[in-house]
């Protein structure tokens, strides 16, 4: 089993920025990639940005050149650095990590809210 745990979430004014941290800890090897993912009220969640083993990061489109993924392998933790933060980021931000066991495993937070009003 993999646990995550975020933090870091918080209201922050519009321009503003957040760290979140998601920590993971358990069977954390074998693994595609982690995540994050957000999902605003009423809305589906959807992706923000990923990094894979190697380092290589995608991002969603809403998100380039404002949002920075990372990641440390020694302390097995993700990081989402998120600059000029606008009210259309308000979400729930969630961390993921896949794994492939055989199949693929999936594994989510329980979520962080960042809140950038308007």
């Amino acid at each position: 089993q993999v646990q995550l745990v975020e933090s870091g979430g918080g209201l922050v004014q519009p321009g503003g920025s957040l760290r979140l941290s998601c920590a993971a800890s358990g069977s954390v090897f074998s693994i595609i990639y982690m995540g994050w993912y957000r999902q605003a009220p009423g809305k589906q969640r959807e992706l923000v940005a990923t990094i894979t083993n190697d380092g290589s990061t995608a991002y969603a489109d809403s998100v380039k050149g404002r949002f920075t993924i990372s990641r440390d392998n020694a302390k097995m933790t993700m990081y989402l650095q998120m600059n000029s933060l606008k009210p259309e980021d308000t979400a729930v931000y969630y961390c993921n990590l896949r794994r492939r066991v055989y199949s693929i495993l999936e594994y989510w937070g329980q979520g962080t809210q960042v809140t950038v009003p308007s």
